[in-house]
């Protein structure tokens, strides 16, 4: 089961680079950095959520505990992706990559790893209550 989740977190690291991409070359100038930032962030949730939709039978989880296991793996995966590869594979500074927790400033990055945390889960009590 692991080796899918990772499988499949490979699959939002992908889609979440070109949400990055098409953030910065059409949201951006658009809605400007910060509203790109936050409809970007919105798009990229929505997507983790029809991953985590699509993928949760083949996943295979027996419960929602190990639902959330896959949704926790899938979290430390991306939080340790983006300040690792982010610093030291796209240069931004680590109070940058900090700062984009920070929703005092408007920045709502944080949903992100929350959205990948309980996608899973959510995802598996749908199908199972469906």
């Amino acid at each position: 089961m692991l080796a899918k989740a990772l499988l499949i977190w490979i699959l939002l690291v992908v889609v979440a680079v070109l949400n990055g991409g098409v953030r910065t070359a059409f949201l951006a100038p658009r809605f400007g950095e910060l509203g790109g930032h936050v409809i970007s962030t919105a798009i990229l949730c929505g997507v983790i959520f029809v991953v985590a939709w699509w993928t949760i039978p083949w996943l295979g989880p027996r419960g929602v505990r190990q639902a959330l296991l896959i949704g926790t793996v899938w979290m430390v995966l991306t939080v340790a992706f983006e300040f690792l590869a982010g610093h030291y594979l796209f240069g931004p500074s680590w109070a940058r990559l900090l700062a984009g927790y920070n929703l005092l400033h408007g920045r709502v990055w944080i949903v992100v790893p929350l959205a990948t945390l309980l996608a899973p889960a959510r995802a598996f009590s749908r199908r199972r209550a469906a």
